[in-house]
């Protein structure tokens, strides 16, 4: 018998399918690590979300696994190295949800030039002011796109309908020019942006990555757009240069002291209350990739992944 343990909720055609495949599923939603390692220490497959820590001392226990599926695209509460080491497979599906992810930047940054988060407030007050929320044309501008993975390039194809220059940086890729964007290197996205837009996974070289120092090297004021991870981005720098007017606007899907599961704040600071009490900043609560389209593209990237890493175990044995 092969079980795969469902310890998050993915759309239910997952399951499904699996379950038609010959494997025999099994929930394990409101289990706590020490549950799941109990109950659930043969498990064949896990497929999870972000609720639970994957680390080495939790991998230790599950002698049959093989793969961990990832519903979602972030991999940084999986110890991808211990899990290689025990030849189990971790996988994502960030191709699921890589439209929802630029639509969902995109408008956040059309509301922000358009002022429409505080128009809309206003207008429903019974207060018409025309001239103090006059907009800003994205045309013309120029993005800057840092990690030309899933998510970056849909974004930049979105972009390439509004008449804008699209750089992009991507530390650990190369010759990916297309018609969409232009490969670019880190200087040239400081001298030339407009946008600023992070689409990077969360590590030790990324925490903080975007800070005071990284702020200050760009040589026009910026708006800046981050659906990726919180810590990738200092608060307290962000809102230093949003005092000073180097940063002119943000977008912000994702915050630095989010919970591990992401369902919630961890902590409430003066920086973030700053962001929260400011116009120039637009909030939402890590939702980027969350489209009831997503939810069923998630299911069927892993569905496709899973039955290919099932088809090679068979050749391999």
């Amino acid at each position: 018998m092969k079980k795969i343990l469902f310890i998050d909720t993915v759309h239910p055609y997952l399951w499904k399918e699996l379950q038609n495949e010959g494997y025999i599923c099994y929930e394990g939603y409101d289990l706590n690590e020490k549950d799941i390692i109990e109950q659930h220490h043969d498990a064949y497959g896990l497929v999870i979300r972000s609720r639970i820590r994957i680390n080495a001392n939790f991998l230790s226990h599950f002698n049959n696994l093989t793969f961990i599926a990832r519903a979602g695209s972030g991999m940084e509460n999986i110890d991808i190295n211990y899990s290689n080491s025990k030849n189990i497979l971790s996988i994502n599906a960030s191709e699921g949800n890589k439209q929802a992810v630029a639509e969902h930047a995109l408008g956040m940054l059309l509301s922000l030039f358009n002022n429409l988060n505080k128009a809309d407030g206003e207008v429903k007050k019974g207060i018409w002011r025309r001239e103090e929320n006059r907009g800003i044309e994205l045309s013309g501008k120029t993005v800057g796109i840092i990690g030309y993975g899933n998510n970056g390039s849909a974004l930049a194809k979105l972009l390439s309908g509004f008449d804008t220059k699209v750089l992009a940086y991507d530390k650990y890729k190369r010759k990916y020019t297309s018609k969409y964007a232009i490969e670019s290197d880190i200087q040239t996205i400081f001298e030339q942006t407009d946008i600023l837009s992070l689409h990077i996974p969360l590590s030790e070289e990324t925490q903080h990555l975007v800070n005071d120092r990284f702020l200050k090297q760009f040589h026009k004021p910026i708006y800046l757009i981050n659906t990726s991870r919180g810590p990738c981005l200092d608060t307290k720098s962000l809102v230093e240069n949003l005092k000073s007017g180097k940063v002119l606007g943000a977008c912000l899907d994702v915050l630095e002291h989010e919970k591990t599961s992401f369902e919630n704040l961890s902590k409430q600071t003066t920086d973030l209350k700053q962001l929260i009490d400011s116009d120039k900043v637009i909030l939402s609560p890590h939702i980027a990739g969350w489209t009831k389209e997503s939810e069923l593209k998630i299911a069927q990237v892993l569905l496709r992944k899973i039955i290919a890493h099932k088809t090679l175990k068979k050749k391999l044995i």
